[in-house]
């Protein structure tokens, strides 16, 4: 196994935090964050710099990213300090939406969607979880009905990132209700902002991540055409669910793990700057193990990460090894979120040293793309014991 980057692949990586550190870094503020605004000056500045489109091919307007340099350009992003709530809003929209379109759409839902995808032009969000349906995904109630030539959508959603913004939606419905298992009775279809009966509910006050706006939405009778049906029907959740979670539990995961790194230091460099009886704080020995307990998180996740990456790239099957990925990692930014705040003290309580803000944006990774309850669920089963 080959575990080092080529001379390219880094370069690359280090344009990309070079670029996250002096082009989207300065566009956040506290106040964006209070008032949970979407940073549309970030927005464009991906767009433009080709990071919102990196997978898909270029045919489509993208680059060509292969699973693995799609992570390093997340990873680079967390590395430079980059907000949470806008690498949340790049992953629902280039992971979420743009990949089942790349992967299953037909060639002409790929030439009218992926190159306004991919340049940030259209914004896309994916609508999997509603109020009554979390973690049990399949038991959803949202339905799609054939009428004529089209069909009729009525249900709800929510947590949907990128909901109030969003031109485009990648929907889950049941349209075989008596089907199965329930889960070969679903369907997905690419939905417009403007169709007739789709509405955007309220807007979600979040812990974390606020500068990535989520809110509810409503299928009032919605009607699509027979052409917005996204693969084979009744197959939505069995094809779409099972490709969206191998690259979200790994591509979404990877500004944590640039996360840990920043995290990392940003803790060592106030260690060295901040003096407690006489001495610095890197010298005491119960906050040393702190970093390295950091720094064993970062190089344990790190080989997790592109371990999974290199999968999808291989398209072979990662649903256990991306459900070990994002335990590990997702659990591992909080600790390690927590300790940075630890270590500023009471400074670290403040909003003023942003560290707070790391662990308010880390605690969605155990919850969002399936709980850590649910992700050890997954990796007991496939041990055949339970």
């Amino acid at each position: 196994m080959d575990f080092s980057f080529t001379s390219e692949q880094l370069a690359f990586r280090d344009a990309v935090e070079r670029f996250g550190r002096e082009a989207l870094v300065p566009n956040w503020s506290q106040e964006a964050d209070d008032g949970n605004i979407f940073l549309t000056d970030s927005w464009k500045a991906m767009g433009e710099f080709g990071i919102l489109g990196l997978p898909y091919p270029e045919e489509y307007g993208g680059s060509g990213a292969s699973a693995v340099d799609t992570c390093l350009a997340g990873e680079a992003l967390g590395r430079a300090g980059v907000d949470a709530g806008t690498t949340l809003s790049m992953g629902a929209h280039t992971i979420l939406c743009g990949v089942p379109i790349w992967k299953l759409g037909t060639e002409e839902q790929k030439r009218k969607y992926l190159p306004k995808i991919a340049s940030g032009e259209w914004i896309g969000a994916f609508c999997l979880t509603e109020p009554g349906s979390g973690s049990d995904a399949a038991s959803m109630t949202t339905k799609a009905e054939r009428d004529g030539d089209g069909w009729v959508i009525n249900g709800s959603k929510t947590w949907i990132t990128n909901g109030p913004v969003a031109h485009q939606f990648i929907v889950t419905a049941v349209t075989s209700p008596d089907a199965n298992p329930r889960s070969f009775g679903i369907s997905t279809f690419i939905v417009d902002a403007d169709a007739p009966g789709f509405r955007i509910g309220r807007k979600l006050d979040k812990l974390g991540c606020r500068t990535s706006p989520t809110s509810e939405i409503f299928f009032e009778d919605c009607r699509v055409s027979a052409d917005a049906l996204l693969g084979p029907q009744d197959m939505g959740f069995a094809l779409v669910g099972k490709l969206i979670l191998g690259w979200e539990r790994t591509c979404l995961m990877s500004p944590a793990l640039g996360g840990l790194h920043h995290g990392m230091a940003t803790a060592c460099r106030y260690m060295h700057q901040r003096q407690q009886f006489g001495r610095p704080l890197a010298k005491f020995q119960a906050l040393q193990e702190k970093i390295a307990d950091m720094r064993v998180a970062y190089e344990t996740s790190w080989g997790l990460l592109y371990r999974v990456a290199d999968l999808l790239d291989r398209d072979e099957p990662v649903m256990v090894e991306a459900a070990i990925l994002k335990t590990y990692l997702s659990e591992a930014a909080v600790r390690c979120s927590e300790d940075v705040i630890q270590i500023h003290g009471g400074y670290g309580f403040a909003k003023e040293y942003l560290v707070e803000r790391y662990w308010r944006d880390s605690k969605l990774g155990t919850i969002g793309a399936g709980t850590s309850e649910i992700q050890r669920g997954i990796i007991a089963r496939a041990i055949g014991e339970f």
